[in-house]
């Protein structure tokens, strides 16, 4: 194209140049200044405000929100206890949406966070269960430390707030929830770490009062039916014995608490024990706030304040609802009840204007905590982050990392994978879900940066024939079964992508079973059985999934479990798949028969077997069935060894008491953990592990303790684990801490923690220890 030109004046084109340059040197300023966040509160230019007591960022926080609270009228304060927080204009204080959610990168769900403008998308990690798999509780907390980098730039730039209610921490009890994605898996252990180290990442490790961004550990408690069997979550009463709420439901809340500092955690829709958990001054006040000490907030599942009037009918009147959950402990109602029924329960006299505000002290404490009434955003700590912070490449690749970590190796008949990268040969891609993009990302997830699928990752080491074989994982019909078929046939390997998605396992839709959808698994079956070379099935799902008849079949020589595995997880699938990366991911979760499901209600809480009623237990900690893998299987492309090198054989447990005349301390016997002296109770196992293999790999190590008692105890329970890299021919020393009163106690059928004494047998992959504990008696004994 011709370029036509005309003669400017040079004292004109001499001033257009300068004006352009000023412009170029300013527009970054305006761009900056027209998107920045102007002040939640305490306005520096709002001369009726910036001198207050609660502004002053001198004065501790107790004081500056007393005097906030102090000049709210009664009103002002109910339309402060709900979500869409209202503004206060005469105080200078805008509105604020508390909903915002960060499961595994910042989300779209919830009104507090929207996608667009400068911020199109964000780094969408692994589905948590995924992410569980690494065990790996570094890139845990690495990962929140980038999903709250990002939430901090995206309310910097007005699209989100600072209150995050993640993560999901409950425990997976029953392998048909369609919400066991969002969680850890079924080891409380696991759980109560990974709770600790996603909270740390994304409010700050630095264990100060600030906060990057608040957290919340959800849902609390023994939340784990959504709707099975005509029972909703709405309408259920979870019946959990004492020994199973404290040995099992409630660690990951205690240890989100205690030791990530959480600045909220979120009650659940469900009654325990007949009362609703947003209700129960025993869970909320007694123990949340009491025992465990929360620095924060308690929040309702959306509309559980009113789930608990209209849908349980607790209670008779709104009003007494309303009162019941504030002097139960609840701080925040995710829904508009409270903020239509507390002024008239006030007035009622079913509620105390104080106790308003000892629920708005802990709400506003968090924001001031977060910065919210420090007046500038901008020279917040964090106040710089903007677009430039968000889906960056450093971002993206944790987010590949992630994957890779999560992703497990279920079986490697012959050494089938890695596969061999030959441009020349094509490879048949099969399977509903092998090019897939959203259902990669699972639920909770926003708008990822990008996405790779796995038909897109294996292209890029080899040639493809693609062929879905269903038109979704539902596979109703058998329609584009000989086109898959006929790919087997053409390739020299073959890859089904198959399993689940959002309309098989979701919020409020729980599974039936376990096998595959439809007719996946005959499309499986028939076109391992016509492929030319090695097939190779990968699952996509959140929960476990009976794939007895793949692992059967020889003709299938490799199975691969990649969960969801976020934005990159086709990249991820196929550096595995191809020998780019090693895999060490190991099964957080129990993957059982279908027949398993025979005698098991999703409504029986029990975790423990009963012989006499056939009910079999739950999770690899009471469960002693057959399975399809059990807990923590995961293949590698090397193999390791175990020695045990250094380990006491005796450890004396310190405990002091009153004493009972009839009582001994022989093996046998327990003791209350409250009565041992726990505070450096440890036991130090040095490991050694070699890789025997011809390949660098990440390892994990697993520690289970099989403790003495009675048959009400754990069969085994996982006490430590640990992640190590070894070269191949080398060998790596590792030395493992296991806390003696937390993790070689048990819980007896009246909830009492104590100690087993006598023999407890560790197992370490190959190897086992065993060490005695013996009661040194301090004083006077209780056992």
């Amino acid at each position: 194209m011709m370029m036509m030109t005309r003669r400017r004046n040079p004292t004109s084109s001499s001033s257009f140049i300068l004006l352009l340059l000023l412009f170029i040197v300013l527009l970054p300023i305006s761009i900056s200044v027209a998107r920045a966040r102007p002040p939640f509160a305490c306005d520096p230019t709002n001369s009726a405000t910036k001198d207050l007591p609660f502004c002053r960022t001198n004065l501790h926080f107790t004081d500056r929100v007393n005097d906030l609270l102090g000049r709210l009228t009664l009103q002002e304060k109910v339309s402060l206890l709900v979500n869409n927080a209202a503004a206060v204009p005469r105080l200078g204080i805008k509105g604020y949406e508390w909903w915002s959610e960060a499961l595994h990168g910042v989300s779209n769900v919830g009104p507090g966070t929207r996608f667009g403008g400068d911020f199109p998308g964000a780094t969408s990690f692994p589905q948590v269960i995924t992410t569980a798999a690494s065990f790996n509780e570094s890139l845990w907390e690495q990962i929140g430390k980038v999903v709250s980098d990002e939430a901090r730039a995206m309310y910097n730039g007005g699209n989100a707030g600072l209150t995050y209610w993640s993560p999901n921490v409950n425990i997976l009890r029953d392998p048909r929830w369609g919400r066991g994605q969002e969680t850890p898996g079924e080891d409380p252990v696991i759980a109560g770490k990974y709770a600790a180290s996603y909270v740390r990442g994304l409010q700050g490790s630095d264990g100060g009062d600030r906060l990057k961004v608040a957290a919340s550990c959800k849902h609390y408690t023994a939340y784990d039916l959504d709707n099975w069997g005509g029972v909703d979550r709405f309408h259920f009463n979870a019946k959990v014995s004492k020994q199973d709420l404290k040995d099992t439901f409630n660690i990951p809340f205690k240890s989100c608490v205690k030791e990530g500092k959480v600045a909220s955690v979120m009650c659940s829709y469900n009654q325990v024990n007949g009362i609703p958990t947003c209700a129960d001054p025993k869970l909320l006040k007694d123990t949340v706030r009491g025992a465990w000490r929360l620095n924060g907030y308690v929040v309702s599942d959306c509309d559980s304040v009113g789930v608990l009037y209209e849908s349980q009918h607790y209670t008779s009147t709104p009003e007494q609802a309303a009162a019941l959950a504030i002097k139960a402990g609840l701080d925040l109602d995710c829904g508009p009840f409270l903020a239509v029924h507390t002024e008239s329960a006030v007035q009622k006299g079913l509620l105390n204007e104080a106790d308003v505000n000892g629920a708005l002290a802990n709400t506003i404490a968090v924001q001031m905590r977060l910065g919210m009434f420090d007046g500038e955003p901008s020279d917040h700590p964090y106040g710089k982050l903007g677009p430039k912070d968000v889906c960056t490449p450093a971002n993206q690749d944790l987010a590949l990392q992630a994957a890779r970590q999560g992703i497990v190796l279920l079986k490697n008949d012959a050494n089938v994978l890695p596969l061999s990268s030959r441009k020349q040969r094509p490879l048949a891609v099969i399977g509903p879900n092998s090019d897939v993009t959203v259902t990669m990302i699972g639920n909770y997830a926003g708008i990822a940066c990008g996405y790779t699928t796995p038909l897109q990752g294996i292209g890029k080491y080899t040639r493809t024939i693609h062929e879905p074989g269903c038109a979704d994982v539902a596979c109703a019909n058998d329609a584009q079964f000989d086109r898959a078929i006929e790919a087997a046939r053409r390739a020299d390997a073959t890859v089904l992508v198959m399993g689940l998605d959002q309309s098989i396992e979701a919020e409020f839709l729980d599974r039936a079973g376990l096998l595959l959808p439809g007719r996946q698994q005959e499309l499986v079956s028939k076109v391992a059985a016509a492929s030319r070379g090695p097939t190779i099935l990968v699952l996509m799902s959140g929960g476990p999934v009976d794939v007895s008849f793949a692992q059967n079949d020889p003709r299938i020589g490799a199975i691969i479990w990649a969960g969801y595995p976020g934005q990159a997880g086709g990249a991820a699938i196929a550096d595995v798949l191809f020998g780019a990366h090693n895999p060490g991911g190991k099964l957080p979760m129990t993957w059982y028969p279908q027949d398993y499901l025979n005698n098991l209600p999703m409504t029986t809480m029990d975790m423990r077997a009963d012989s006499s009623t056939n009910y079999p237990g739950r999770t690899y900690r009471f469960y002693n069935g057959p399975v399809v893998y059990p807990f923590g299987h995961g293949l590698s492309y090397t193999s390791f060894e175990h020695v045990v090198s250094d380990a006491p054989k005796v450890l004396s447990v310190p405990v002091e008491g009153h004493h009972r005349s009839n009582s001994t301390l022989e093996p046998g016997k327990l003791v209350r953990v409250s009565r041992a002296r726990c505070n450096k109770l440890s036991i130090s196992v040095g490991v050694d592990v070699k890789n025997t293999g011809s390949i660098d790999g990440s390892h994990t190590l697993l520690v289970f303790s099989s403790p003495p008692g009675g048959d009400w105890a754990p069969q085994k329970q996982l006490v430590a684990f640990q992640k190590v890299n070894v070269r191949a021919g080398g060998q790596q020393r590792v030395d493992v801490k296991i806390h003696v009163c937390k993790h070689l106690s048990v819980v007896d059928r009246a909830g009492v923690r104590r100690i087993p004494i006598g023999e407890h047998a560790l197992h370490i992959g190959d190897a086992k220890h065993a060490v005695s504990l013996e009661a040194q008696t301090l004083g006077m004994i209780k056992s």
